[in-house]
C-alpha cells in the first residue's frame, strides 16, 4: 500500500494563522485598558499603572516559557507547539471575559504568557521552508499578516466594545477566533521541520538565561539581538500607552481608538506587503534596517509632540516605513543560524521581546501617569531615545560582523 504523501508546507497556512492570532489580539487593544480602569475606579493614573503591570506579567511569563517552547519545537516540530500556544491564548480570553476582579485578569495573562510561543514558532517555521535569499520577503509577508490582523482586530474591538455595557463582548469574539485558528492548525497546518533536522531537547538551551548566553556562538546574531531588543522596548512602550494616551489627550472613544489602530494596520500592510521586497532588494537589508530604525525615531517624536488627533494620522503615514526594520533584522539573523537551531534562536529572540514586554509597560505607564497633564507624550520621547541607541548598536554589530569575516552576502550589502 502506498503511503500517503506528506502535506507540503506553505507560507499561505502560516499567513492565515498569523492573521487570526493578531486579529484575536487586536480585538482587545481598544477595550482592555478601559476595563482595567473600571477596576481602578475609572482613575487614569491608577488604571494606567495596573494596565502596565498586566501587560508586563504576560511578558514575564513569556520570557520564561518562550525558550522552552522554542527548544521543544526543535525537538518535536513546530506544529505541536503552535497548537499548545493557541490553546493557552483561547483560555486567557475566556477568563478575561468572565473575570469578576482585577486579579483574575492577571491569572488569565499568566496562563497566556506561559503558552505564548506562537510567534517564535511561526518565525522558525518560515525559516524552515524559505531559502535564505527569500526570507526578508517572507518576513515581509508576515508583517503584512500583522497589518491585516491589526486592520480587522482593533476595528472589531472598537465597534463591539464601544459602550460600558458591551465592554467584555470582544473577549468572547477573540476566544472564538483563536479557537477557529486552533481547529485550522490541527487539521490543515503541515509540519515544517523534517525529523532528520530535529535535535534533542536541552535545558541549557531552554532556560531563558541559557538561551541568551547561547547566542554568543553567533557573533553577528548577538549584536543584532541588541538592536532587536531595543526596537521591541520602544515598540511596546507605544503599544502600552496608546489607548490611554489618545483617550486622555484627544478624548477619543473606544471606537476612535479602534479606528486609529485599524489605520495603522492598513498602512503597515501596504509597506510590508508592497515595499519590503523591492526596497530591501534595492538597498539591501542593512540599509533597510537603518532606514526603518531612523524613521521610527522620528515617528515616536512626532507622536509625543502631536497637539491634535489628526496629526497622529499624519505621523502614522510616515512612521509605517519603520516596518522595514523587522523583516530586515529577522532575515539578517537567520542567515547566521543553521536550520536545526532556528527554533532555539527564535525562542531566544522571543525571550528578548518578552523581556522588553516586561520592562517597557510599567516604565511607559508610570511615565505617562507621572507626566500628565504637563507632558503626556513622555513615553514616546523615551521610545525615540531607545531607537537612537538601536541605530548605534546596529552599526557596531555590522562592523564586528565584517571584522569577524562572517559577513558573506550580508556584508556585501553596502558595497
Amino acid at each position: 500500500m502506498t503511503a500517503k504523501p506528506a502535506r507540503k508546507p506553505a507560507l499561505g497556512f502560516i499567513f492565515v494563522t498569523l492573521v487570526l492570532i493578531v486579529l484575536g489580539f487586536g480585538i482587545l487593544i481598544p477595550v482592555l485598558p478601559e476595563l482595567v480602569r473600571q477596576f481602578n475606579g475609572n482613575d487614569f493614573v491608577e488604571g494606567s499603572h495596573s494596565y502596565g503591570w498586566l501587560v508586563g506579567i504576560f511578558a514575564l511569563m513569556q520570557f520564561v516559557s518562550a525558550p522552552i517552547l522554542g527548544a521543544l519545537s526543535d525537538r518535536f516540530g513546530r506544529r505541536r507547539i503552535l497548537l499548545v500556544a493557541l490553546a493557552g491564548t483561547a483560555i486567557d480570553y475566556v477568563i478575561m471575559w468572565w473575570a469578576p476582579t482585577l486579579r483574575w485578569l492577571f491569572v488569565g495573562r499568566v496562563i497566556s504568557g506561559l503558552t505564548a510561543g506562537a510567534l517564535a514558532t511561526i518565525y522558525a517555521y518560515v525559516a524552515d521552508v524559505t531559502p535564505p535569499e527569500k526570507r526578508a520577503q517572507s518576513y515581509g509577508l508576515l508583517g503584512a499578516a500583522f497589518g491585516l490582523g491589526f486592520v480587522i482586530g482593533p476595528l472589531m474591538g472598537g465597534v463591539l466594545g464601544n459602550g460600558h455595557e458591551h465592554l467584555r463582548r470582544p473577549f468572547w469574539v477573540a476566544a472564538a477566533v483563536v479557537g477557529l485558528n486552533w481547529i485550522y492548525g490541527a487539521f490543515f497546518l503541515p509540519e515544517s521541520l523534517p525529523k532528520e533536522n530535529r535535535r534533542p531537547f536541552s535545558w541549557k538551551r531552554a532556560n531563558p538565561v541559557g538561551s541568551l548566553i547561547a547566542l554568543r556562538r553567533f557573533p553577528a546574531v548577538l549584536g543584532l539581538s541588541g538592536t532587536y531588543f531595543l526596537n521591541w522596548l520602544a515598540q511596546i512602550m507605544l503599544q502600552s500607552v496608546w489607548a490611554n494616551y489618545t483617550q486622555y489627550r484627544y478624548h477619543w472613544t473606544i471606537k476612535e481608538v479602534g479606528y486609529s489602530l485599524a489605520f495603522v494596520g492598513v498602512a503597515s500592510s501596504v509597506v510590508q506587503g508592497g515595499l519590503v521586497k523591492p526596497v530591501l532588494g534595492r538597498i539591501g537589508e542593512r540599509r533597510g534596517l537603518m532606514l526603518g530604525l531612523s524613521v521610527a525615531t522620528l515617528a515616536y517624536i512626532g507622536y509625543g509632540l502631536a497637539e491634535s488627533g489628526w496629526v497622529i494620522y499624519a505621523v502614522i503615514c510616515v512612521g509605517v516605513v519603520a516596518g522595514l526594520a523587522g523583516p530586515a533584522i529577522q532575515s539578517l539573523i537567520t542567515r547566521h543560524v543553521p536550520s536545526n537551531e532556528q527554533g532555539s534562536v527564535q525562542g531566544a529572540l522571543s525571550g528578548l521581546s518578552s523581556a522588553a514586554g516586561f520592562i517597557s509597560p510599567p516604565i511607559a505607564a508610570w511615565s505617562f501617569g507621572w507626566a500628565i497633564p504637563a507632558l503626556p507624550g513622555l513615553p514616546f520621547f523615551e521610545a525615540a531615545t531607545l531607537m537612537l541607541l538601536a541605530v548605534i548598536v546596529a552599526l557596531f554589530s555590522f562592523r564586528a560582523d565584517d571584522r569577524a569575516g562572517h559577513a558573506g552576502e550580508v556584508g556585501r550589502a553596502l558595497d
